[in-house]
């Protein structure tokens, strides 16, 4: 079994992360996973913690390509059409 016991409260709640973050979790997650050295309960608990980080990130790329398809170009160039994003 692996020296590393699986913590879920590492780092930020998964809903708060950034794309970068969750990305970077959810990478590290998939190597614990293909190893292979984790005990079927911590497999479990990190297979669980590897979807919601996925849901996350799709969320995130969701959001960006919904802010980006909000803008258009008029003839020269320059962004039009744009409505206020959130920052959230």
């Amino acid at each position: 079994m692996t020296d590393s016991p699986v913590t879920e409260e590492a780092g930020p709640p998964v809903e708060e992360m950034s794309f970068e973050t969750a990305m970077a979790e959810l990478e590290r997650v998939v190597a614990q996973l293909e190893r292979g050295d984790v005990a079927l309960d911590d497999s479990i608990r990190l297979y669980e913690r590897g979807a919601a980080l996925k849901k996350r990130c799709e969320a995130k790329l969701k959001d960006a390509e919904e802010k980006v398809a909000a803008i258009t170009l008029d003839a020269e160039g320059t962004p039009t059409g744009t409505k206020p994003v959130d920052a959230g």
